[in-house]
């Protein structure tokens, strides 16, 4: 119910006049949010530990098994779109249940198609099961939404190393899950959909059911109203939009998906050529997406102390040292590939983180959760094409060839950093002097 006087829910007005309240309410948003995130960490998870190994046993070929990680990610990019419209529109709470409820739905598509046989329902399932990856990495901007300049980074690392709780045990549920799925009369493969079906579907049931203040719609009208009241005083918001910090924020979260995707995305293949099995894929897997979370806390503190910049290239250094790692290790070395499969993780890690918070830095509350889901639309689409380049470069090259071009590429954020730091492109300011 909108008050005729200030145009916003009556129930906002608490938090209006009270730092405390917001404050409660910020600590109230970063706990959902965590709640969310370990189940959504366990859709997300499980289903990318087996997608390509579901593609190659369906399509009988390794030329198209980053074709699964690619629909998901492509269906991620429209997602993130519509999530980031929905959020800005009615807020975080219908945005982010709607695209986990939606990815639970794509799930269970995965598990009939894989029992069907059907190739066109597993494309079309997985599409729409990146809605729910999309929504786990949306919510990471929820805890920013009332946080200050110096805890930005600090509330992304919350939200990301809850995730680590699911991301972790989805894929060492791979085996069990498999197992409970060929005792149902599943495809072995089709097992750990099951799980992501219901972590996704329970994750948007805890946004729902307990978001029900909204923090965006809070920071929207704490952010009107101070700006009635800038204009009352006859002052002058500096509030603006800076162009070369969101170039800057898409490059780092762009590039650094790229290649993390398209090098996790053919470890799987790379393993079962070499006789490892799908235990031990599940084991090198969880350790690779646990290093994508578990450092989180670090690395926001880090962020916030350090600095965006610095971190940024930090990103890119431990990105090629990764590739390299990769390329080089020993084909029966569990140890090295695992370590290297870390390095990835944490790169990827520090990459989002920083691109993240430089990019709530650069953006305004009246647009910023457009601009959040446009910006994961690239995302998304830089991961689609690693998946989907990934297994034709692996086809026609090799692993080794995939993995130190993709650490190579990673440091072309670093020219892009240093650029950003210059004199920065700034559009006018949101609010104008009264009178001038």
């Amino acid at each position: 119910m909108l008050t005729e006087t200030d145009n916003h829910p009556s129930w906002v007005q608490p938090y209006i006049d009270s730092k405390e309240k917001q404050q409660a309410l910020y600590k109230r948003t970063l706990l959902i949010v965590v709640l969310s995130q370990i189940f959504g960490g366990a859709g997300l998870a499980s289903g990318i530990t087996v997608g390509a190994l579901l593609a190659k046993d369906m399509l009988g070929t390794d030329s198209f098994s980053g074709l699964p990680v690619a629909l998901l990610t492509l269906g991620s990019a429209g997602s993130a779109l519509l999530v980031g419209h929905l959020s800005d529109r009615y807020g975080r709470r219908f945005g982010l249940a709607a695209g986990f409820l939606a990815g639970g739905l794509g799930a269970i598509g995965v598990v009939l198609a894989a029992v069907t046989s059907n190739i066109i329902l597993l494309f079309a399932s997985l599409l729409i099961y990146g809605a729910g990856t999309a929504t786990n990495l949306q919510a990471r901007y929820a805890g920013t939404d009332l946080a200050n300049t110096k805890q930005r980074a600090t509330a992304i690392s919350i939200a990301l190393v809850s995730t680590t709780f699911g991301a972790v045990a989805g894929p060492n549920l791979v085996g069990p899950m498999g197992e409970f799925a060929e005792s149902i009369g599943v495809p072995t493969l089709a097992g750990p959909f099951l799980l992501g079906a219901a972590a996704f579907i329970v994750a948007g049931a805890i946004v729902f059911i307990f978001l029900q203040h909204d923090p965006l719609i809070v920071a929207k009208a704490i952010a009107k109203t101070e700006s009635h009241d800038n204009r009352d005083n006859k002052e002058t918001s500096v509030t603006a939009i800076n162009k070369k910090g969101i170039i800057a924020a898409a490059t780092i979260m762009v590039l650094t998906q790229l290649v993390m995707v398209a090098i996790m995305t053919m470890t799987p293949i790379h393993m079962g050529h070499h006789g490892h099995g799908l235990h031990e894929v599940g084991l090198i897997i969880g350790f690779h997406i646990g290093a994508m979370y578990l450092p989180s806390l670090v690395t926001g503190f880090l962020v916030d102390k350090v600095g965006r910049t610095t971190m940024a290239i930090a990103a890119g250094s431990i990105l090629l040292a990764a590739g390299l790692m990769a390329a080089f290790a020993p084909t029966d070395s569990m140890l090295v590939l695992t370590l290297a499969l870390i390095l990835l993780g944490l790169g990827w890690n520090i990459g989002l983180i920083s691109g993240t918070t430089i990019l709530v830095d650069a953006t305004s509350l009246s647009s910023r959760a457009k601009t959040q889901g446009r910006i994961d639309v690239l995302v998304a689409l830089s991961g689609a094409s690693g998946g989907v380049l990934s297994g034709v470069v692996v086809a026609y090259s090799s692993y080794a060839a995939l993995s130190i071009a993709g650490g190579i590429l990673s440091l072309l954020l670093i020219p892009v950093v240093m650029w950003s730091l210059k004199r920065p492109m700034v559009e006018e300011p949101l609010t104008k002097t009264v009178g001038s």
